[in-house]
């Protein structure tokens, strides 16, 4: 979900860009103005507000935008999204500015609009539950009303397209669902025993799994800046309906990594200057460190069976926030649904950055094209008005995926492709990266909780998005660092898929914390970019290509953590999410490792002790090894095509 204090993400209320196909003598048209949006939407849809009651009879505050024109002659179909972060603006003649949908293309297209306060969110009755656990099947779909009634996001779905197709007149009896972040989660949660006139679902960045690798926790490493911010807005008591949540204290960070190295332990955040035991959201993060009942019956991906709606899938390569969720959503649909259409779509965005009206540059990366308007021109739009409408056709590829290394679009029949075969290479002594294991003796350096390894370089006051690209070189200057790269690349080299990672290690400790990351080393003898234009590329630029964490105590079981034994070789494996990126031919891939990754991912003791209740004496230097040798030898499989 989004973690940040701005609220709702209505995504995608966007400009139409120009087409990326124009002569190029031709003008592009100005892009309409808000005044023009705003006048569109007045002239052509009415709103209604409404309270929608679910089997259990709790009410659900509804906004729906209805075309004028909307009649048995002239049907439209419904499109939904079910949000925890207001459903507004309320108020009869208060409309959305830009247009009523997620983005101008559909408001144009014209669409019967839903948005809606999900429960105990806003104005919406009854008990709010993060990521509500899904019901067993057999309790699902339609069933009898009461007080009593089992109830889940599928059957509050279920029962609030029940109501839209009985009481809002010129309905061609089709819904559509589609959700950015946590309104991704409730796209997803709509898939199990879904309403027969459910026909198309898109979630996006779905939060899917929070302790494994969403918003919560990567691997079981809590994710401390994201989460005390969003926390701090979101989990709000809220003892009666409202329209509007504050803020629970006042919170100003100037330097974030001073900010939370000087909060110390993850007990103080609930200090009387702070949470004061009032966020229950983050004391049950807390509270369960491990991956018990409370996460698993939070796991979107067991649930996702007998999935009948067309789905895409959609998700952004440098998104911080639910990068994982959109590809395993998509992996798990895929398994346990054979037969499901089902697609996805990958492109070089941050979190819902596909719904700005010009994507086409990120940090110092320019894609040479508006990513964003040919995402919502070829591909949302057609998905929704074919199986909502049966307008046009939807034959695209199965997954329509942007290399971040060539620039490209490239459309596959299955991801991974079958065609990437994996390819170990290990990092080998005096800093090698190589295609087979060396004898080399282990590299080592001490992790000092004290002086943790920044996530991102600078003086930062809030989580940067640009970490996921950002340039390693002010990483691998540390001596808490390791770092192994190859020679220049004689030809370009494609990855596409997830990283597999391999490590032998030993710490003096009894816990500890690893960090990976795959670099792509720009040469450094390119000419000189032009210091006239922006988003350039230095030469000799380690750009980061993916990274992640894994608390090392989870390295058997993420139910049962176990300590390490001091000094004694140990092996640690897991997995980095998906890329496609092609390495140019001069670059070099390089890969770095670390224990630390502040304050991105909170502090590990590394001491096998709560960390959640961790006192300050509990945080100790430890001295990290990485092993080498055949038996021992460290590892990172890319797939290789």
């Amino acid at each position: 979900m989004l973690r940040s204090s701005s609220g709702r993400l209505l995504a995608g209320l966007a400009l139409l860009a120009t087409a990326l196909a124009r002569p190029a003598a031709a003008q592009a048209p100005a892009p309409p103005t808000r005044a023009q949006d705003s006048a569109f939407v007045r002239q052509n849809y009415r709103k209604v507000e409404q309270l929608i009651a679910m089997r259990d009879g709790t009410r659900l505050a509804t906004i729906l935008y209805v075309p004028l024109d909307a009649s048995k002659a002239r049907p439209y179909p419904f499109l939904m999204e079910r949000t925890p972060y207001s459903a507004g603006p309320r108020g009869a003649d208060t409309y959305l500015t830009r247009g009523p949908g997620p983005s101008r293309e559909l408001s144009q297209e014209k669409y019967i609009f839903v948005y809606q306060d999900v429960r105990g969110r806003y104005l919406s009755e009854g008990q709010f539950e993060e990521m509500t656990p899904a019901l067993p099947a057999s309790r699902r779909g339609k069933a009898p009303k009461g007080k009593s009634a089992p109830h889940d996001e599928s059957t509050d779905t279920y029962d609030t397209i029940e109501w839209l197709l009985k009481n809002v007149a010129g309905n061609n009896g089709r819904v559509g669902i589609m959700g950015i972040s946590y309104p991704g989660f409730y796209a997803t949660a709509s898939l199990p025993a879904a309403h027969p006139a459910l026909k198309a679902v898109s979630p996006q960045a779905p939060v899917t799994d929070e302790f494994m690798g969403d918003d919560a926790r990567h691997n079981g490493a809590f994710f401390l800046l994201d989460n005390f911010d969003f926390t701090n807005s979101f989990d709000v008591p809220r003892p009666q309906p409202l329209a509007k949540y504050e803020e629970l204290f006042p919170l100003k960070i100037a330097d974030a990594y001073q900010f939370f190295l000087d909060l110390g332990p993850l007990k103080n955040a609930n200090s009387t200057k702070y949470f004061n035991g009032r966020a229950r959201i983050w004391n049950e993060y807390l509270q369960h460190d491990t991956y018990d009942a409370y996460w698993q019956a939070r796991n979107t991906r067991p649930s996702l069976t007998g999935v009948k709606p067309a789905v895409l899938v959609v998700g952004g390569w440098y998104d911080a926030e639910d990068l994982f969720g959109a590809l395993h959503t998509y992996q798990s649909i895929e398994k346990q649904n054979p037969r499901a259409t089902n697609r996805l779509v990958m492109g070089p965005w941050t979190h819902g950055a596909w719904s700005r009206p010009n994507w086409s540059k990120f940090g110092p990366l320019s894609f040479g094209q508006n990513t964003a308007e040919y995402y919502r021109r070829t591909l949302e739009t057609p998905f929704f008005n074919y199986y909502l409408k049966d307008r046009g056709s939807f034959n695209v590829a199965e997954a329509t995926v942007f290399d971040t290394g060539s620039n490209e679009w490239k459309m596959y029949p299955a991801w991974p492709p079958a065609s990437a075969q994996p390819r170990p290479y290990y990092l080998g002594g005096a800093g090698q990266l190589t295609t087979a294991p060396t004898a080399a003796p282990a590299d080592e350096y001490v992790s000092d909780p004290a002086h943790p390894v920044p996530y991102a370089p600078g003086i930062l006051s809030s989580r940067t998005n640009e970490y996921m690209i950002a340039d390693q070189r002010f990483a691998a200057e540390r001596p808490d660092v390791l770092t192994y790269q190859t020679e220049p690349l004689a030809q370009d080299l494609t990855v596409a898929g997830p990283l597999g990672v391999d490590l032998w290690v030993s710490t003096s400790g009894t816990d500890a914390d690893f960090v990976v990351k795959l670099i792509d080393v720009l040469p450094g003898d390119v000419p000189d970019p032009n210091p006239a234009e922006e988003n350039t590329t230095l030469p000799g630029t380690q750009r980061l290509v993916r990274a992640d964490v894994f608390r090392g105590r989870f390295r058997n079981s993420f139910e049962r953590p176990a300590a390490f034994q001091p000094n004694v070789p140990t092996e640690v494996k897991y997995e980095l999410n998906d890329v496609l990126h092609t390495f140019k031919k001069g670059h070099r891939l390089l890969v770095q490792v670390q224990s630390t990754w502040f304050p991105l991912v909170d502090r590990n003791p590394q001491q096998f002790v709560n960390i959640s209740t961790a006192e300050a004496k509990d945080f100790q230097k430890a001295t990290i090894r990485i092993y080498h040798e055949p038996g021992h030898a460290s590892s990172l499989t890319l797939r290789v095509q």
